[in-house]
């Protein structure tokens, strides 16, 4: 593990926050590729100072595919012990911003990478690196239509978020969205007189709650999840300016994330409905925008990939993750996909002192080196 260890520590020193460019570590990423004999391209955002990779060795093919994000939440507000943008080995833990989430599996990513350049495969070994996904999986939205012509789809995807080793085979789906809620300013003293945008916006938030109970007590139920069924959640909600003032426009901010079962087109038009009522009722208008989303996860048990992650990670475990991941953009090329990778989500990601096991890690090799075989 000494390899993936050094590389886990360069990683962890690049500052990647998603409000942040991830260039230099990108640099560092392709030129370690590329100096081992490895296809790279990579994917600019087209407006902002960030980059993707996609990377191949071996020979012509379908091959296997692991994938990786390279940002990470912010550590702002949050009290650290240790310095978040530097590795600490401590006994068993590994401390630092992006260990688990997940700077650990793409460390071991690349460890493999160093060593498939030293086999001789009959498979080509396939990596996705991506950025901003921590925002909506907003990099890999913008990188994925350059995958077919820069490496080919493989024939299965392992997305290493933290899934403490075990096989992830879903995860639900969440769409965003923005209401602009229009009003009519005026004197608060003759408040009756103005639509008032925060009434407008308080009738939203109890239609998505009466959305949401529809959901739980109707919709459809997957009891693998811990929440079995599609939830609504209002987040953020901001409008007036003056307690003198009627407020004259409210923005709400807002998210389903849906079971495989819930197209998400429905609730969407669902929303819009419940949206246009309570406008015409005021007299006004709602506007909704869709402002990130990213598609579920729902891999089959018994699919080749699920068996074949289950053999490479020796385990039998099969899950599904409360988190949303990339995977469902790569199952929707119709590459099959799961999610199985070192640390907890629960436990250890997006906190203070963000730790990963050197056990979840040592394992995670040992998948890695399971692989290797699989594609020699």
């Amino acid at each position: 593990m000494t390899q993936t260890l050094e590389i886990l520590d360069r990683l962890i020193s690049f500052d990647t926050v998603s409000t942040r460019s991830n260039l230099d570590l990108i640099a560092y990423v392709e030129d370690f590729l590329k100096s081992r004999g490895f296809a790279v391209t990579r994917v600019a955002d087209p407006s902002e100072p960030k980059a993707g990779l996609y990377a191949s060795i071996g020979p012509e093919g379908a091959g296997v595919m692991l994938s990786a994000h390279t940002d990470v939440v912010p550590v702002e507000g949050q009290e650290w012990t240790r310095d978040p943008f530097r590795l600490t080995s401590e006994g068993n833990r590994l401390f630092g911003r992006g260990t688990t989430d997940m700077k650990g599996f793409l460390a071991s990513m690349l460890a493999a990478a160093d060593r498939a350049s030293q086999a001789p495969l009959r498979e080509p070994l396939k990596l996705a690196i991506s950025y901003d996904e921590e925002v909506g999986c907003v990099g890999i939205a913008r990188m994925i239509d350059a995958l077919e012509p820069a490496i080919g789809l493989p024939r299965a995807c392992i997305v290493g978020e933290p899934t403490e080793m075990r096989v992830a085979v879903g995860h639900k789906g969440k769409q965003g969205l923005r209401a602009i809620c229009h009003g009519e300013a005026g004197h608060s003293a003759l408040a009756p007189r103005f639509t008032n945008a925060l009434h407008l916006a308080a009738d939203l938030v109890t239609g998505l709650r009466g959305l949401q109970d529809d959901l739980a007590r109707h919709g459809a139920r997957d009891a693998d999840y811990a929440v079995p069924y599609s939830t609504v959640h209002a987040g953020v909600l901001k409008g007036g300016t003056v307690l003198n003032i009627v407020p004259d426009r409210a923005e709400l901010l807002f998210e389903f994330r849906h079971l495989a079962a819930d197209a998400p087109a429905n609730l969407v038009a669902r929303i819009r409905a419940l949206a246009s009522q309570i406008a015409e009722r005021h007299g006004t208008a709602i506007d909704l925008q869709e402002v990130t989303g990213y598609p579920g996860l729902d891999t089959a048990p018994d699919a080749e990939v699920t068996r074949l992650t289950q053999r490479l990670a020796r385990t039998q475990d099969l899950t599904k993750v409360a988190f949303g991941t990339e995977a469902g953009f790569f199952d929707a090329l119709g590459i099959p996909t799961v999610v199985c990778g070192p640390g907890s989500m629960e436990g250890q990601g997006h906190k203070p002192d963000e730790y990963l096991e050197r056990g979840q890690l040592t394992a995670c090799d040992s998948m890695m080196d399971a692989l290797l075989d699989e594609l020699r």
